[in-house]
């Protein structure tokens, strides 16, 4: 087993400290980062600038190792989706929407996730482990090089980070917090806090924790306006109930990037989509305002698998939700769904590889378009 250290592990300052270990001067971090991250390079000889003495001695000390990349899906509308393999089985997710004004990159934090909501394949999988900080940004560093190359770009590409896809990123605090500094360093991504966002189902200590650590803009999976609902569809609802949620979003409002916090809520047929659930989650936000607009709802197409047991609202019933939200003066959406015919919706592809090895095949032999990037370069 080699000792090298991977440098997507490491923020800034973790490798200011590394290349100090070395014997080197700090500055020479901010070059290396700058390498790795603004020009993807993953040969240390590339790196011009650096002191030879460095450039020496990184081999044998270090890697630039991302995640190999299994499949990829490209699908009529742009969407991209990439699945990555992290070991022993897994595979996590991460999807590039294009829009005409930005570019979004939803990210993976975990394989699997524990927190088990009945509407998210992810949670039906079960979890299976925490990904590294480097397995994080791996994700970013190789889908932005790729997109470069892929759009013939030399600007950035990906303007926009969610931690929505695989995992709670909560319950992986502390290799998150490292990459969303990555992703906020202007000598790495140079993204604004505003333009990364944080979703979470409600693990209110850590939202506390992020709200002093790295403010980044929040979205919290609400779903159900009720606790004797959510508690159904949202487990953790159990442990932080609905009202300690609001409190703990209004004071996450005091450090936020943002003076609003999303609430996603997924529309399940028959479940929580009637005119008394909207109602009752206008009466959940004018209860905790305490100014002006300090929310904004997001209502997501429900993507049906079978273990769920749930449909998608109709489209009807989703406008007419929004509609009685937007008269209570709240500011709501609805989300366009993209990549439906390459299963962009997360969870959906990873599910089916997960599938596949436990009855004892191989995870490439997933029907894709393959890659075989060496190291998981972005080359």
């Amino acid at each position: 087993m080699s000792s090298a250290a991977n440098l997507l592990d490491f923020d800034l300052e973790g490798l200011a400290r590394f290349c100090e270990g070395l014997g080197e001067k700090r500055f020479r971090a901010t070059q290396l980062f700058r390498w790795i991250h603004q020009k993807g390079a993953t040969s240390f000889g590339d790196m011009t600038d650096l002191a030879k003495s460095l450039r020496d001695k990184l081999p044998t000390a270090a890697t630039i190792t991302g995640l190999p990349v299994i499949s990829q899906h490209i699908s009529a509308d742009g969407t991209i989706k990439w699945l990555f393999d992290v070991g022993q089985g897994d595979a996590v997710e991460a999807v590039f929407i294009p829009e005409d004004d930005r570019g979004t990159l939803c990210v993976s934090s975990q394989a699997g996730c524990a927190v088990g909501c009945r509407f998210c394949s992810t949670g039906h999988q079960g979890f299976s482990r925490n990904l590294t900080t480097g397995e994080i940004l791996a994700q970013l560093w190789f889908a932005e090089h790729f997109l470069r190359k892929h759009l013939n770009r030399s600007e950035r590409v990906i303007t926009n980070v969610v931690m929505m896809g695989m995992g709670e990123p909560l319950q992986n605090y502390n290799a998150l917090v490292p990459a969303l500094k990555v992703m906020l360093d202007d000598h790495g991504y140079g993204l604004s806090r505003r333009r990364v966002t944080v979703s979470t189902s409600g693990v209110v200590p850590t939202m506390d924790r992020l709200s002093q650590d790295c403010p980044v803009a929040l979205a919290v999976s609400l779903h159900a306006p009720l606790d004797a609902l959510r508690d159904n569809l949202v487990p953790l609802n159990r442990k932080y109930p609905i009202d300690e949620l609001m409190d703990a979003c209004n004071r996450y409002l005091q450090h936020a990037p943002r003076d609003f916090i999303t609430f996603e809520y997924c529309m399940l047929d028959g479940v929580n989509d009637q005119p008394e659930h909207a109602q009752a989650l206008i009466d959940l936000v004018k209860r905790h305002q305490t100014g002006g607009v300090w929310c904004k709802f997001n209502l997501i197409p429900f993507n049906p698998f079978p273990a769920s047991g749930l449909l998608r609202s109709p489209q009807a019933r989703v406008q007419a939700f929004a509609k009685q939200l937007l008269d209570a003066g709240i500011v709501t959406t609805v989300r366009k769904t993209r990549g439906d015919d390459i299963d962009a919706a997360c969870g959906q592809l990873a599910g089916d590889v997960k599938d596949r090895t436990r009855v004892g095949e191989r995870i490439a032999q997933q029907r894709t378009i393959t890659l075989h990037p060496t190291k998981g370069s972005p080359a």
